[in-house]
């Protein structure tokens, strides 16, 4: 087969430790956001039982995956420390690894998150970093888990500020790929649904 059959060939897929979920058509993705600052639910879930109770009603409803999320990244949110990322999310993780039947997955690029979420069963890391906070890519090595890389200029504070592209696609495009190729060595699997640097190629697919 060549290179390009092979491509061709090659379907996006998330294992996770009760099976595997195809990624070859669109997937819903339930946020939970265990935040006080977030965009639409923030403060509406920060008790876990509330949080565990509305990761369910959206399986329920269809969600393929579960994300939960500790600290918002939304424009101009604040930075949390890692330690309260921790308390918030961990307790809910535990939980949804235990009841749901679909992965878990956690909104963070810090290393300390990563390994104490992973360590209690996280299938996905969401790293709008992208991997490029300290220690983040030595955690996701460690760890027995996917990651989904995302993109953005600067942080959460400052991405608004002035965001500037002379052609957004291309540029998003080229940032993917450079991260993917950059991880890849470290990583069992291509990163974020590229087969390896083909993220043009592939129409940008993501896990």
């Amino acid at each position: 087969m060549t290179a390009s059959g092979a491509a061709a060939a090659w379907t996006p897929r998330l294992e996770w430790s009760r099976g595997l979920l195809e990624l070859d058509a669109p997937r819903v993705m339930g946020v939970l956001n265990v935040t006080p600052d977030s965009f639409s639910d923030g403060g509406r879930y920060l008790d876990p039982g509330y949080a565990v109770e509305h990761a369910h009603a959206m399986v329920e409803e269809g969600a393929a995956i579960i994300d939960v999320g500790g600290e918002s990244t939304r424009p101009g949110a604040k930075a949390v420390a890692a330690d309260e990322e921790i308390d918030r999310v961990l307790p809910v993780v535990k939980r949804l690894v235990k009841e749901l039947k679909v992965p878990v997955s956690v909104d963070t690029g810090k290393a300390e998150v990563i390994k104490a979420v992973t360590d209690a069963g996280a299938s996905l890391i969401n790293d709008v970093y992208a991997l490029r906070m300290p220690g983040a890519l030595d955690a996701v090595a460690a760890a027995d888990c996917a990651i989904c890389l995302m993109h953005m200029q600067g942080e959460p504070r400052t991405m608004q500020s002035d965001p500037r592209y002379d052609n957004v696609v291309e540029e998003v495009c080229e940032f993917l790929e450079g991260r993917a190729d950059g991880a890849q060595p470290r990583l069992a699997a291509a990163p974020a649904g590229v087969a390896g640097s083909g993220l043009s190629d592939h129409g940008g697919t993501f896990a």
